[in-house]
């Protein structure tokens, strides 16, 4: 019994044990608890502090707008694909009143139907060119577009792009290794960029009236080169007047009808005088192959004399609008866009493009004015209004004769080196010759410069001579020209002239640096041909420019239009550093017109045969809203292609329509009271 109370006294023990054993684990597992739980909650703080609030950067702020633009783009995108084609239509006639007929429509219904062959001649900068050969950075680019379409690779590679649509600087043709060319057919210049039209309306409304690519051909050439070098490099003359040989010879004999834009004008006029040289400089048409072949050469935005445009383009690589967006963001042009230096490039690249040079002013001061006379000098603005779709009335311009009569501008000072001199009488202005002015380089450090130009060999004493000099005329600016960009001006003599003949039966003016002059050549000898000059008017048009002097430094373009210079009135001709006069945005009324009004009118020197003239102009009339795009009643350089009053004319004509059936003369403007001023003898 003691043996088994005692085995009990032991088991009693070994359970005590055991339990004390197992509340120190209790107690050893709850500690080890207590602590996980409190390294965890450490780590959950821990853990949360990067899940805090991140912070929003300007980088995100771009990338949501950007994101938001386009996922509206393209659900407005997605909208208007899917909606039927009649509701645009009905929504901007609920908002501007019922639509005209587009002129095909309206002419289909008066019976109007083919009959004369078209042929377009597009203008600078509005046809298309493709890259044909090119160097290793435009790897890819073969037969795609460089120029026009959507310009995708100015933005990814510039410099690549820059160099491929540069010339050779000597020549003026190719560069070794590279060959952007044309593109052909109708696509060349239909539309300029995506949904920017050029002669897409015009070729639809003709379409409407049974025209087709048999009896439509855009004459397309590379509109870089010197007209002649067009046939040297590519035989585009040539091709141009088989072409339209075929056309006449397959419609029955009927006559073409050219319909040449902007600077088209001046490359066809070069061609009529090509077609009846003699080869090897001509095409060896004879004499009477234009009264053979052309029935009517209708005009568009013509600068038979040039376009004071080009005046600052070539000078400082600007105009009126870069100008102003150089003065609201000084510098980024000049070294930011692209991360290059911009203008120095843009002004490297397009002074090796020689047809910019057929439109520098002709005729000196004799058509534009002197220090102290223009054919303009009493011309101010007109206030406009807003028209109906159905109006075709210009508004009186009494006012601005009214006032004319307060003030007279120097037009004639085609560049003035500040608004004091732009305004000063000519007896006050002292000025300093600058051709016997020394050249050096001390400008720039040229091996930090992007681009080299030839501003860089004038020397602070060049620049200083130059603006010395206070202001330049129509005649005093080809002087400036050959002064600061000499190798430019050394190609262009030799395929353009500026001046007035004295004889035209001069043997030297058989040369083709004349022939797209209109005062240094005469028209074909086709007395049954018609010649129309079909241009808008009502728009401020850039005539004349004050400039300054850049600020110093290095690689830049020494010399600047000065925007701050403004006379502050509604009315005032001056904004921004640039005098306007009546014309098309692009080229003044005087330019346009002024050939049509008097220099070929009736039988003249210039027009020995007495082909008929017709001055067309068309009254501008902004778009009342966004829904009628760039409108239909505008009288803007590019966007007068889709006037309606202008594409019926030329239906119309190339239906069989003359001249006088027309009804003559449109005129809006005082371009016949301008033409009386000019002093050339006919």
């Amino acid at each position: 019994m003691a043996l088994v109370r005692r085995k009990k006294a032991l088991e009693g023990e070994k359970a005590q044990l055991s339990d004390s054993k197992s509340d120190k684990e209790i107690d050893r597992t709850d500690g080890e608890d207590d602590k996980n739980s409190r390294k965890g909650k450490k780590a959950t703080k821990t853990k949360a502090k990067p899940e805090g609030k991140k912070k929003w950067s300007c980088v995100d702020s771009c990338c949501w707008f950007i994101g938001c633009i386009c996922t509206v783009w393209w659900i407005l995108l997605f909208l208007y694909n899917a909606m039927p084609a009649s509701i645009p239509q009905y929504v901007t006639e609920a908002i501007t009143g019922p639509l005209p007929d587009p002129p095909g429509v309206k002419l289909r219904k008066e019976g109007l139907s083919v009959k004369h062959p078209v042929v377009f001649v597009p203008g600078i900068v509005t046809g298309g060119l493709e890259l044909w050969e090119g160097q290793q950075c435009a790897e890819g680019l073969f037969r795609k577009r460089l120029w026009g379409g959507s310009f995708g690779e100015v933005y990814k590679r510039p410099l690549c792009w820059v160099e491929h649509m540069s010339l050779n600087n000597d020549t003026g043709l190719d560069n070794s290794g590279i060959r952007v060319r044309p593109v052909s057919g109708l696509v060349a210049a239909d539309y300029f960029a995506p949904g920017y039209f050029v002669w897409a309306v015009l070729i639809a409304n003709l379409a409407r009236i049974g025209y087709e690519e048999k009896t439509m051909y855009m004459a397309s050439y590379d509109w870089r080169l010197a007209f002649q070098n067009t046939e040297v490099r590519d035989q585009t003359l040539s091709r141009i007047k088989s072409n339209i040989e075929l056309m006449v010879a397959t419609n029955g004999g009927k006559k073409a009808v050219i319909i040449p834009h902007s600077m088209g004008v001046l490359y066809f006029l070069h061609f009529m005088k090509w077609v009846e040289a003699p080869a090897p400089m001509g095409g060896g048409g004879g004499s009477d192959w234009c009264a053979k072949h052309i029935k009517a050469v209708m005009n568009i935005g013509g600068p038979f004399l040039g376009a004071p445009k080009a005046a600052p383009g070539i000078f400082s690589a600007e105009a009126k609008d870069i100008a102003a967006a150089r003065a609201m963001a000084p510098g980024f042009l000049d070294n930011d866009l692209f991360r290059v230096q911009t203008l120095p490039h843009v002004m490297r690249m397009t002074r090796t493009w020689d047809s910019t040079m057929s439109m520098i002013p002709k005729g000196g001061d004799t058509i534009w004015g002197d220090l102290d006379w223009s054919p303009e000098e009493s011309y101010v603005p007109r206030k406009r209004k807003q028209r109906d779709n159905d109006s075709q009335i210009a508004e009186g311009n009494d006012k601005g004769t009214l006032d004319s009569q307060e003030r007279v501008i120097n037009y004639g000072r085609i560049i003035s080196f500040g608004k004091d001199v732009a305004e000063a009488p000519s007896s006050e202005i002292e000025r300093i010759d600058f051709k016997g002015a020394v050249k050096d380089n001390d400008v720039a450090n040229i091996t930090s410069c992007d681009v080299w130009t030839e501003y860089h060999d004038m020397g602070t004493e060049g620049i200083k001579a130059v603006a010395d000099y206070k202001v330049y005329t129509a005649g005093s600016f080809l002087d400036l020209l050959d002064f600061v960009a000499p190798k430019m001006m050394a190609r262009g003599g030799a395929h353009f002239s500026y001046g007035i003949a004295d004889n035209l039966d001069d043997p030297k003016y058989e040369h083709y640096k004349y022939w797209s002059n209109p005062l240094e050549t005469k028209l074909p000898n086709a007395p049954d041909m018609e010649i129309y000059s079909m241009y808008g008017v009502g728009i401020p048009t850039e005539r004349a420019y004050v400039y300054e002097l850049s600020p110093s430094a290095e690689c830049y373009i020494p010399f600047r239009i000065d925007t701050s210079a403004d006379c502050g009135k509604e009315d005032c001709c001056l904004k921004d550093g640039v005098y306007s006069v009546d014309g098309d945005e692009t080229v003044p009324v005087l330019s346009a017109g002024f050939m049509c009004a008097k220099g070929w009118r009736g039988r003249t020197r210039f027009n020995p045969s007495g082909i008929r003239t017709y001055n067309r102009e068309y009254d501008h009339a902004p778009p009342a809203n966004l829904l009628e795009g760039r409108g239909t009643q505008s009288g803007a350089h590019v966007d007068i292609m889709g006037n309606f009053a202008l594409i019926e004319d030329i239906i119309r004509v190339a239906a069989g329509a003359s001249g006088e059936e027309l009804g003559g003369d449109q005129v809006y403007s005082d371009i016949f009271k301008w033409s009386e001023k000019i002093n050339l003898p006919l």
